[in-house]
C-alpha cells in the first residue's frame, strides 16, 4: 500500500510541475493586442482586393482587349489567374494596370505607345507567373 500511495504522490508532483509553467504563461499578455493584428490583416487583405480589382478593370478595357487579341493572349486565363497573384507579384501586376487605367480613364479614344506598352508589360508579368505556377 505505501508503494501505491508513492506512485501517487510522485503522479500528482510531476503534474505539478508540468502545469505550473503552464498557468504562469497563460497569464502573460501578447506583444502584439489582438486587435491591432486584425486590423493589420485586414488591411492587407483589403490592399490586396483593391490590387486584384485594378488588375480585372485594366483587363476589361476594350484597348486591352485589342492588344491581347493581336498578341494572341487568352484574356480568359490571364483573368482566371487574377485570384491567384500574391506578393510582389501582385504589387507589380497591380502598379502596371493602374497606370493603364489611369491612361485610358476618362474614355480616351488614342492609345499611345507608352499606353501600349504598359498594357504589353502587364499581360507579359500575368503569364510569366501563370507560366511559373
Amino acid at each position: 500500500m505505501p508503494l501505491t500511495r508513492m506512485r501517487l504522490c510522485f503522479v500528482a508532483l510531476v503534474l505539478a510541475v508540468f502545469a505550473l509553467p503552464c498557468a504562469l504563461l497563460a497569464d502573460q499578455r501578447h506583444p502584439v493586442d489582438p486587435s491591432v493584428l486584425a486590423a493589420t490583416v485586414a488591411q492587407h487583405a483589403a490592399k490586396q482586393d483593391a490590387d486584384r480589382t485594378a488588375i480585372r478593370q485594366a483587363l476589361a478595357q476594350p484597348e486591352v482587349r485589342q492588344v491581347a487579341d493581336r498578341m494572341g493572349v487568352d484574356l480568359g486565363r490571364v483573368s482566371a489567374t487574377v485570384g491567384t497573384l500574391t506578393g510582389s507579384d501582385l504589387e507589380r501586376s497591380a502598379a502596371a494596370a493602374r497606370q493603364v487605367n489611369d491612361a485610358l480613364a476618362g474614355g480616351a479614344s488614342t492609345i499611345t505607345i507608352t499606353t501600349t506598352t504598359l498594357i504589353i508589360i502587364l499581360l507579359v508579368v500575368i503569364l510569366i507567373v501563370v507560366a511559373v505556377k
